[in-house]
């Protein structure tokens, strides 16, 4: 896409190939970038260093805005770990994690508010998400617990450690950020969205001798590529669904380098490393128990450590012999952020750099076949004859799920079997089909049985009784006894997983039918092309109802779930 006038946010504006992108970006024209970093002195430094070095742009073409863009916006500025030391920001981190998406968790997200604010037309993301997640270590978090088991704890202290452990999962962190991303993008209208993405190992393998423990490599770093992983196969799905942004993912498999190359002081987590000097006679005797905990800290000098060093941003800082080891040939390597960048303004642009990992699983994966689609329809034939040989209708188990699935294939073959035709039922009085399909249920306790022993209960015509058996998939249970009944939740249950036999129901189906066959009526039958497949034909002029077929084409209208690549 062209990126001239249009705004540009930034995720992880500060860093090295953040950096590098806003330079690169201003010769193409956008019409401003955002520049978002974790903290405020970040983003407010690289456009400080912007403004001076592209003296001729004008005030508000570079703009800062800060935070941590996976907590809601009021913790945004907030240590997470300090939100995990408090009890009421920890359940609200606890939540905002594991419940159901909801508009209060999405509009109260600090990524919603930032794109609500300037609703950027392209997102480029070098947040590196899989190692802030990852990082968060679970294996502390149990080790935390093992250690307060073995003290006797009291029931609260448990209580906090086990809330710690929740908010401190990998996958739910990544979903809800995925989800809140993508709807926050939907709803803002952003049109492309490329992520930096990471291997975890800077490329290398399961030998990787640059370790976090004594295992090699730990649990700690595999983590890491496993929640970058999990991130790509997620964004794969994203850039599958219809009407979102077109989502791009380049993932360099070396390190990156470099910011710049000074003497000066070396600084840990933004704070100098203080030296201590511990005189030699103070040694320790290594008998019995080695203390990994000082009872007393040793004094400092003074003085902090200054070195020569190079400074590859949030990748880290390190000293020569440090960049010669990892960088040399055949151990990680490197990358400069001007190739990752220049590849992904190449990419923005429309260019096939070969480097975009999406597409490249979309290259790689195995696709429907034409040898399954002509199976198919001897699949369904002989499931047609089988039907009709043993006097019964195949029509939905609830074993694949979703309960809508089961319930819609059951309304519509119950309407088939009051009103044989799609004609018939749009023609008919839509409270007369109601009470028919009642009788009929009540009459038929085969046909009864086999819907409510499924997990899919009736809902009366009058919309106060419900027939329900032994399971009921909808609501599903996350631990209540007792839900509260209102007109909101019948509603919704009806809709997710009810047989639901109310007139307003029938006259819903009623509606669909005809907008279906609107459809096919629309196309010549004189048009003889390839270009349409829902004609009357398929169809069957009307006539017989294919149950799967009207819940395929429901699926794809009502619910968007349209398959957008082969």
């Amino acid at each position: 896409m062209d990126i001239k006038n249009k705004t540009v946010l930034l995720f992880g504006g500060w860093g090295l190939v953040g950096n590098s992108l806003s330079r690169n970006l201003i010769r193409e024209g956008p019409k401003r970038i955002i520049i978002s970093s974790l903290r405020k002195s970040e983003a407010e430094e690289q456009v400080e260093n912007l403004k001076k070095d592209f003296p001729h742009l004008p005030d508000g073409y570079f703009i800062p805005c800060w935070g941590n863009i996976f907590v809601r916006h009021d913790f945004k500025d907030t240590n997470r770990f300090e939100l995990l030391e408090e009890k009421d920001t920890r359940q609200i981190l606890l939540r905002d994690t594991m419940d159901e998406l909801s508009d209060d968790i999405l509009h109260n997200s600090s990524i919603y508010k930032l794109l609500s604010e300037y609703k950027p037309e392209i997102i480029i993301d070098s947040v590196n998400a899989a190692t802030g997640i990852a990082y968060q270590d679970i294996y502390t978090t149990y080790r935390n617990i093992r250690k307060k088991i073995s003290e006797m704890p009291t029931a609260d202290s448990m209580i906090v450690e086990t809330e710690k452990l929740l908010c401190n999962q990998y996958i739910p962190q990544l979903i809800r950020h995925i989800q809140i991303l993508y709807a926050s993008m939907f709803e803002f209208n952003t049109k492309m969205y490329v992520k930096i993405g990471t291997s975890g190992t800077g490329g290398m393998g399961l030998n990787i001798p640059y370790t976090h423990s004594e295992e090699k490599p730990s649990r700690v770093l595999l983590s890491k590529s496993s929640v970058a992983g999990a991130h790509t196969l997620l964004l794969f799905l994203m850039g599958r669904t219809p009407d979102g942004p077109i989502t791009k993912e380049i993932k360099p498999t070396a390190a990156i380098a470099w910011k710049k190359i000074v003497y000066g002081e070396v600084k840990k987590g933004g704070k100098p490393i203080e030296l201590v000097d511990i005189p030699f006679e103070k040694s320790i005797e290594l008998d019995d128990k080695l203390k990994l905990k000082l009872d007393h800290k040793f004094p400092t000098t003074g003085e902090n450590l200054k070195s020569v060093f190079i400074d590859t941003g949030e990748n880290g800082t390190f000293s020569r012999g440090e960049f010669e080891a990892i960088t040399g040939q055949g151990q990680m390597e490197f990358v400069t952020p001007e190739e990752i960048s220049k590849t992904i303004i190449y990419e923005i642009k429309g260019g096939n750099t070969g480097h975009d990992i999406i597409n490249a699983l979309d290259n790689a994966t195995m696709e429907p076949t034409y040898r399954a689609g002509f199976m198919q329809n001897y699949a369904v034939k002989k499931l047609k004859q089988l039907e009709e040989k043993h006097s019964i209708r195949s029509v939905a188990f609830e074993l694949l799920g979703p309960p809508r699935l089961s319930k819609l294939l059951h309304e519509i073959n119950l309407l088939s079997y009051v009103a044989n035709t799609m004609k018939e039922i749009v023609a008919s009085n839509a409270s007369t089909l109601s009470e028919k399909i009642y009788l009929l249920l009540k009459g038929d306790s085969k046909l009864r049985s086999e819907i409510i022993s499924i997990g899919i209960p009736i809902l009366y015509p009058d919309g106060k009784q419900l027939l329900r058996g032994n399971i009921m998939k909808i609501p599903p249970n996350h631990g209540e006894d007792e839900l509260e009944i209102t007109p909101e939740n019948i509603n919704l249950w009806a809709m997710d997983g009810w047989l639901d036999l109310r007139v307003s129901n029938i006259e819903k189906w009623q509606k669909r039918l005809t907008n279906l066959m609107d459809e096919a009526e629309s196309i010549s039958i004189e048009d003889t092309s390839s270009m349409h497949i829902r004609n009357k034909e398929y169809w069957n002029n009307f006539g017989k109802i294919d149950i799967g077929k009207v819940v395929s084409w429901i699926f794809t209208h009502e619910e968007r779930g349209l398959r957008m690549k082969a």
